[in-house]
């Protein structure tokens, strides 16, 4: 698999967002652990988590349980945590972004993924309640103590991410925000980030690339995404994280699975070098 720099950090260009193994319809614990064990078996070596990624009231952390458990005493990965947003269980989020709440929530990741120090902590989203600059201290503080690695925010725009640049002292790893086909409107946070030398991972990948299976006879595999799949004999999921990385070698788009067969597809796109044509039908 290709590789690509967090913070100074060699990863696969790939990585596997774990929320769906952990949420509302989630797989059962085997099928779980599968899916973890091929995204290893594929070269996947980020693996990103919150410790608001469960289904149930009681279950903060699920997620990250998950993933500890599954790549104990894998070396070579880098687990990416992120706090300040909750789940009460009705299906809702909330968000907390007070330097307080930041503050213990990374400490109880912490003891969940078994860890001396976070390879990469990211603030879930901005609080409005919540001076960006406080949460972003917290951050801060975290990094000088030595409690995590790496700085990230997610749910950003070009003015926070700027703010969270300076307050970190140039420290900041990466930006999380949601970005696909379908969903394109981070695309000045995704030049920003290219130009502060920040990884940039886009959140939901693969919006807007609906089948997973190649199926000529379908006449919604006619557009560009399904076209190109079907010359190039690949998955469309597959073309569109292809699209992704030539967005810039600070791209890691971070596609969730909940079975082994997903993020093996996926993890593949990493082999995919589109050409300029292909491009230019792709973001046209």
């Amino acid at each position: 698999m290709r590789t690509r720099l967090i913070g100074g950090l060699c990863i696969g260009a790939i990585g596997l967002g774990a929320m769906p193994l952990s949420i509302e319809g989630r797989p059962a614990a085997d099928r779980a652990n599968a899916t973890i064990r091929a995204a290893l078996e594929a070269g996947v070596t980020l693996f990103d988590t919150a410790d608001s990624y469960h289904w149930h009231a009681g279950e903060t952390g699920h997620n990250e349980l998950l993933l500890a458990g599954a790549l104990k005493g894998v070396d070579g990965v880098l687990i990416a945590t992120k706090g300040g947003r909750g789940r009460p269980g009705d299906g809702s989020w909330t968000v907390d972004g007070d330097p307080r709440h930041l503050r213990l929530a990374c400490e109880a990741s912490l003891g969940r993924l078994g860890v001396e120090a976070i390879g990469l902590y990211q603030l879930h989203k901005p609080d409005p309640r919540v001076p960006f600059a406080e949460s972003v201290g917290a951050l801060r503080e975290l990094l000088d103590e030595g409690k995590i690695l790496r700085a990230g925010v997610s749910n950003v725009s070009p003015e926070q991410i700027l703010l969270a640049h300076r307050e970190l002292g140039g420290r900041l790893a990466s930006v999380q925000n949601r970005y696909s086909p379908a969903v394109r409107d981070s695309e000045p946070e995704l030049r920003l980030c290219a130009e502060l030398g920040v990884a940039f991972l886009p959140w939901s990948p693969l919006g807007g690339i609906s089948r997973s299976a190649l199926d000529e006879s379908d006449p919604v595999g006619d557009d560009a995404f399904h076209a190109v799949a079907r010359e190039r004999g690949v998955s469309p999921q597959q073309v569109c994280l292809a699209w992704h990385l030539a967005a810039g070698p600070h791209v890691i788009p971070i596609p969730g699975a909940s079975r082994p067969a997903s993020i093996t597809d996926s993890a593949g796109a990493a082999g995919l070098v589109l050409t300029a044509a292909e491009l230019a039908r792709l973001d046209g």
